[in-house]
């Protein structure tokens, strides 16, 4: 099988993206999705389940829940059905956004009126998908560009807390052992990617987490003794935590939530276009967000949280060069899979953190990259580009550096200001109205033009 046909670029990218690869290829390139996704999978219904105060049955049950929905929302936007999905290799997951809010609502009025919420916002991101995805035209590479950087950057310090470890207290934490792993899984990729061979090279992710574990094993960096305490079958089932409740006080931080969900899978589809060399307009965006929509609608029925695009799944295809959407689809099997054998997915969640925040380092670094090289197709020597670039990154990372920056202003205008990457993107995209309203942009996309 040929990722890359000798035929014209378009052609190319065409076959790349809907090739089937052979199932040797195609299931441990799906595995590589998975892994790379999968911390962050587990993370948010994690973080939400403390917040809430759940007991510990409860969080494991939120988190089978949240495997599942990925699973089904990465094969629905992968594979697509009718004017649903965008039929490139996009991983989906639970979005960082979301805990905050979900912790005040669930706190408050109980996670059916989160649920609830969460549907009704899936519901509505289905709706006016048509209508937003015309707002493609007000993103020119200049925005495109700097939001996706926002992205890669502003994930990029999370992995930091993966390498050294969760709890300040622990006696390991922040050792040099686990300085030493995540540098060396680090090293690794980078020495895979210069001297092995392009076959190898696709697995480079892969063969990096499969060396790290092996040698975090004997070190006592890894624990899968939760493996043999979960079950072999588990089935989610829908309304578990109660039937969904419906309170304006929980819809409006939702939809603001997915507001911004719109804004970064918008960015993640225009980079995955980039990437594969398609030309992604409004109808391939109409479709990514009816995805995100009926994915995040799904969610609230079977006990998860909104959904988006997994920027760092972006990065992997930047990385291996694998176009593939069915090998993303494989990912997406794998995790409903995984949702009916609790003991595949307390596996993966066993991997070691050091490990895994080495991976993350390569992955959010690519994803910046590809923001910054999407940036370079726009002209940088005007100085209005590079106020757009420099406030808007000012925006985007400063809740990174200084969380508690917004804390004392409303939860609703928190839900955006604390997140660096609505924060960015609203800005970029603001600025270049302000300061390009002159210039015209190209009508599908990152195509090169200095500015709106």
């Amino acid at each position: 099988m040929r990722f890359r046909p000798r035929t014209t670029r378009a052609e190319t990218t065409r076959d790349a993206v809907d090739t089937v690869p052979r199932l040797r290829q195609l299931l441990p390139l799906g595995v590589q999705h998975l892994l790379v996704a999968y911390s962050g999978m587990v993370t948010v219904p994690l973080l939400i389940g403390i917040g809430v105060g759940l007991s510990t049955a409860q969080i494991a049950t939120l988190i089978t829940a949240n495997v599942l929905v990925s699973g089904v929302a990465t094969l629905l936007q992968t594979l697509g059905i009718g004017n649903v999905g965008a039929r490139l290799p996009i991983v989906m997951g639970s979005t960082f956004t979301g805990i905050t809010p979900a912790i005040i609502v669930g706190k408050e009025a109980g996670l059916p009126a989160v649920f609830g919420a969460t549907i009704v916002a899936g519901l509505l991101t289905w709706l006016v998908a048509p209508w937003f995805s015309k707002l493609i035209r007000f993103f020119p590479p200049i925005v495109t560009g700097t939001i996706i950087a926002i992205i890669g950057f502003s994930l990029l310090p999370s992995t930091a807390t993966l390498i050294a470890g969760s709890n300040p207290d622990a006696a390991d934490h922040g050792s040099a052992g686990r300085l030493i792993l995540g540098l060396g899984t680090i090293v690794l990729t980078v020495c895979l990617e210069r001297f092995a061979p392009p076959a190898v090279r696709r697995f480079a992710i892969l063969i990096a987490l499969a060396v790290g574990t092996l040698v975090a094993v004997p070190l006592g960096m890894a624990d899968f003794s939760s493996v043999a305490n979960a079950e072999w079958v588990g089935v989610v089932q829908p309304f578990e935590f109660g039937l969904p409740a419906f309170a304006l006080s929980a819809l409006l931080p939702m939809i603001i939530v997915q507001l911004v969900n719109m804004v970064e899978s918008t960015g993640d589809t225009l980079a995955i276009g980039q990437i594969v060399g398609r030309d992604v307009g409004p109808r391939e965006i109409s479709r990514a967000l009816r995805a995100d929509g009926i994915g995040t609608a799904f969610a609230g029925v079977f006990g998860s949280f909104t959904v988006v695009t997994f920027g760092e799944n972006v990065g992997l295809v930047s990385i291996t060069r694998v176009m593939s959407r069915f090998v993303v689809a494989t990912a997406g099997a794998v995790l409903v899979l995984m949702s009916l054998v609790p003991k595949l997915g307390a596996a993966v969640a066993s991997l070691p953190g050091p490990v895994l925040g080495g991976v993350g380092v390569v992955m959010f670094g690519t994803v910046g990259a590809v923001g910054l090289r999407i940036m370079g197709q726009a002209d940088l020597s005007n100085g209005r580009n590079i106020l757009i670039v420099a406030i808007s990154f000012g925006f985007g990372l400063l809740p990174v550096g200084a969380p508690e920056f917004y804390q004392h202003l409303p939860v609703v205008v928190q839900t955006v200001l604390t997140s660096g990457i609505a924060a960015g993107g609203i800005a970029a995209f603001l600025l270049n109205l302000v300061l390009n309203r002159r210039e015209r942009a190209p009508r599908t996309g990152p195509e090169a033009a200095p500015g709106y």
